[in-house]
């Protein structure tokens, strides 16, 4: 089990040793790295002193500052086409990494409509969807809820609880952002809280699934706690781990 990949093809390719899946909860695309302002589209195409600036005005929470000089430095240029274009670089290397067989979602970072495009035979993309794997029924929400960040997959609340109720009940709830709940939610290194579902929460406490599995949250107060009989996980930052969390039963 990963998630929050953000490039890490390297160690993905070793992930999936000895497990009989890999489940993936989303965020393949490294698009700019708090930690490292070398790594990521950013500065590949900006460089890293530009990069540390955004990377300083967001952990400010000064998101309109930000969005303004990102927009001084994108004008002349096709930011769409120039962000489709390193996307793409980047899922042909993470795809070709996966193994067989993968179940996968998708991250607030992720572009769902490149998907198709780079999943091979062995890899199942899942979205509002169900899967059995080993005897459970595991089921996939992904994208995260909007939020001042802007990222390429947030979608509306309603949106968002429609994919969580179209699982029913399931073992294993499997979703790229957290439910709900503070401690889950707070991010400790740039001291703020991310965005976690209400719907998800809710569905928690009304299905009772075995686990309730996502990440999101890089360095979470809390990585992991019970809501009722749920036992609910933070699989990890794999980028910066590049060790998954096994489930087992």
């Amino acid at each position: 089990m990963v998630s929050d990949v953000h490039g890490n093809a390297r160690d993905l390719a070793r992930a999936g040793e000895g497990a009989d899946a890999l489940v993936c909860l989303g965020d393949l695309v490294l698009f700019l790295d708090y930690a490292d302002h070398t790594r990521g589209i950013f500065p590949e195409l900006f460089g890293a002193e530009n990069a540390g600036r955004i990377v300083a005005l967001r952990t400010a929470r000064r998101f309109e500052e930000a969005r303004a000089f990102g927009a001084r430095l994108w004008a002349g240029i096709d930011r769409e086409a120039a962000v489709e274009r390193a996307v793409r670089g980047q899922y042909a290397e993470l795809f070709a990494a996966f193994p067989t067989p993968t179940y996968a979602t998708y991250g607030n970072v992720d572009i769902p409509a490149l998907w198709p495009e780079y999943a091979r035979p062995g890899t199942t993309v899942l979205d509002g969807q169900t899967a059995e794997i080993g005897g459970l029924t595991f089921g996939f929400v992904g994208g995260g809820l909007r939020s001042p960040m802007r990222t390429p997959y947030e979608i509306g609340d309603e949106e968002y609880a429609a994919k969580i109720e179209a699982l029913g009940e399931v073992d294993v709830l499997c979703t790229h952002i957290p439910p709900d709940v503070p401690e889950l939610l707070y991010d400790t290194v740039p001291r703020r809280f991310e965005r976690g579902s209400r719907a998800l929460l809710d569905a928690i406490r009304r299905t009772r699934p075995r686990y309730a599995l996502f990440g999101h949250v890089h360095q979470p107060l809390a990585r992991r706690m019970r809501i009722g009989s749920t036992e609910c996980v933070n699989v990890g930052h794999f980028a910066s781990t590049g060790k998954p969390w096994a489930l087992e039963w």
